[in-house]
């Protein structure tokens, strides 16, 4: 039995040996220090989705079979090689680096272990993200399809499995720009602020067991006007003999409960002394969501709330603030990107992910404006963990960008077709669903700058119907329209206040963009360029104290929040905080983090 055991593990070292030699990362592009720490056999193995959690799953990342076709073409009976799931076809750390096209899918294969302990229970597959038409089989078996390219989605694959080993096939279309799908800043010949397309898999795949009658989603929604949280707990099906149960803890202590049943979402009250979530104290209860169908409990996930309140109100001088917990609190942070030399739209580790948002935080900052891009769940778990507000963008997508003769308000819109507009409608809810249970979620952003902006009162006065609890950023730096709870403004370099609404908040979405060329840590050096450029490090640190010192003067004059551009540089943009490799913080991080910390305490 030794000799046995011996035998296997050296032929898994051996075989482990050769999947290290045959993938590498791709071209020779800078890279990040975390991607020379990618072990293909455990690749992104943290638990996906930490907001809804179970004990059982397993990890479908490492290296599958792919090959490109032709469209119309059925599935491949061969492929070209092997693939790195989850990156996408055209990052470094797929081993590929090929342009996929919108006339060629993409077709994925890999074979997989349902253990056996697993036996009576169903099966679900998911995908934290797959850009952008997804179709899968399970052994030959179709199980399903998806659109969109930046929300989690699954399949119950349980009438098609065969046994404990089988196969999976999935197949992958992304028109990329010549689309009219929401695809963020992806182009198919990328130059200035456009980047490199991401086709396919670019988040978690995984299995789950699950019961024969499972919780498929939970719906958070916390008052501290009441000092209560509704919990909507949502199932595979409804049945009339469900009754759900929610326990909420502080640490290991059991601090209030509730039960439903009915369909209805669980009430409960919250102790005299409940603890608020705030950028200063992001505090996070732990939650148990039972649920119980005739008489037995038959699904329980674990998940966590905060209680914390998003609004605005008038100050003493008329100006409308925005605030938090019904208190001012001046909102100012980073736009953030969230791209990667190495891996695209994909932080190679779990660490490299919750890097960015750590130094936003160590540079003083309690907000975030993630731009046109959505994150996997972990990235927004960090965030309620360590306390940074979120301002979520729509990915745009269509004729982008076409401002359409823009004027300062009531400019011309663009005219979707239709299948235009239902790509945007589903994909928008999609992304609200999937968020909407997470604390740092502050604003919605349906629009940037009028790229594809279309049908604005529409758009911002259904989001804001669907999700109340939320500010509505209606156009970041867009056409400008009377809706929604903020007046967005862009202008680089310095901060500039040219409008002002006495009816809404006043923000500056987006300013900065000072450059930095640092030779070594470029992804083109020959091509780049930001708003203004520097030569040291002291020069780019004085120009960012001069707009911040201009900032703050504005925030008396009715600025409520300001977004910096940007956290790293992307691509040929050189206006990062940090070098696109992670590397290098190009401006004095201490003092940047002491005025930083200052604007952000102005209202307080």
């Amino acid at each position: 039995m030794i000799k046995h055991l011996v035998l296997v593990g050296a032929t898994l070292l051996l075989s482990s040996q050769v999947l290290w030699a045959q993938w590498k990362p791709i071209g020779n592009k800078i890279k990040t220090s975390w991607a020379e720490n990618i072990d293909i056999n455990n690749v992104l193995p943290e638990y996906p989705r930490p907001i809804m959690e179970r004990s059982e799953w397993s990890n479908l990342n490492g290296l599958w079979n792919y090959t490109i076709q032709p469209l119309g073409k059925g599935i491949p009976t061969s492929f070209d090689g092997e693939i790195l799931v989850p990156f996408a076809i055209e990052s470094s750390l797929s081993g590929v680096g090929r342009i996929l096209g919108e006339n060629k899918n993409l077709w994925y294969q890999r074979s997989f272990i349902i253990p056996s302990k697993w036996k009576g229970k169903k099966v679900l597959l998911h995908f934290g993200a797959v850009d952008w038409k997804t179709e899968v089989w399970v052994n030959n078996v179709k199980v399903g399809e998806h659109t969109g390219g930046f929300t989690p989605f699954s399949f119950d694959i349980t009438q098609a499995l065969d046994g404990s080993k089988n196969t999976l096939v999935v197949k992958v279309w992304d028109p990329t720009d010549k689309g009219t799908q929401p695809r963020g800043k992806q182009v198919s010949q990328p130059h200035g602020i456009w980047y490199t397309p991401v086709s396919g898999i670019w988040q978690t795949v995984w299995l789950e067991p699950v019961a024969d009658h499972y919780i498929t989603n939970v719906r958070t929604t916390p008052d501290i006007d009441t000092n209560g949280v509704k919990v909507k707990v949502e199932t595979d099906n409804d049945r009339v003999s469900d009754k759900f149960e929610v326990k909420v803890f502080d640490g290991g202590q059991l601090v209030a409960m509730g039960t439903s049943i009915n369909g209805l979402p669980v009430e409960i009250s919250m102790p005299v002394d409940v603890k608020l979530w705030s950028p200063d104290d992001p505090f996070l209860y732990q939650m148990e969501v039972s649920l119980f169908s005739e008489g037995k409990r038959v699904d329980c996930i674990n998940s966590y709330m905060a209680m914390r309140k998003f609004s605005t109100k008038r100050d003493e001088k008329g100006i409308v603030r925005l605030q938090l917990n019904n208190k001012d609190l001046f909102q100012f942070g980073p736009l953030d990107q969230g791209w990667w030399p190495d891996g695209l739209y994909t932080a190679p580790t779990d660490e490299a992910l919750r890097y960015d948002i750590k130094k936003t935080k160590d540079f003083g900052f309690n907000m975030i404006r993630k731009h046109i891009k959505v994150e996997p769940a972990r990235w927004y778990t960090y965030c309620d963990q360590m306390g940074i507000i979120v301002w979520q963008d729509m990915p745009s997508g269509d004729k982008n960008p076409e401002w359409q003769n823009r004027k300062y308000f009531e400019g011309t819109e663009l005219t979707r077709s239709p299948e235009s507009e239902a790509n945007y409608r589903k994909e928008w809810k999609e992304i609200i669903d999937c968020l909407y249970s997470y604390p740092c979620i502050g604003t919605w952003v349906p629009f940037n700058e009028a790229w594809g902006q279309f049908k604005t009162r529409e758009i911002a006065e259904w989001t804001k119907q669907y999700d109340p609890t939320r500010l509505v950023n209606p156009a970041s730096g867009g056409n400008h329209y009377t809706c929604g709870d903020m007046l967005d403004l862009h202008n680089y370099p310095g901060p500039k206040m040219y409008l002002y609404d006495a009816q809404r908040a006043t923000v500056l979405g987006e300013y900065g963009g000072i450059g930095l060329v640092l030779k070594d840590h470029l992804w083109e050096p020959d091509r780049n360029w930001g708003y203004v450029q520097f030569n040291t490090s002291a020069e780019a640190t004085a120009e960012y104290l001069r707009y911040a010192k201009m900032l703050k003067e504005m925030i008396g004059q009715g600025f409520s929040a300001a977004v910096y551009t940007q956290t790293t540089d992307v691509e040929v943009e050189v206006n990062g905080l940090i070098t696109y490799d992670r590397k290098v913080i190009k401006l004095d991080e201490a003092i940047l983090k002491k005025m930083n910390e200052d604007i952000c305490n102005s209202l307080k």
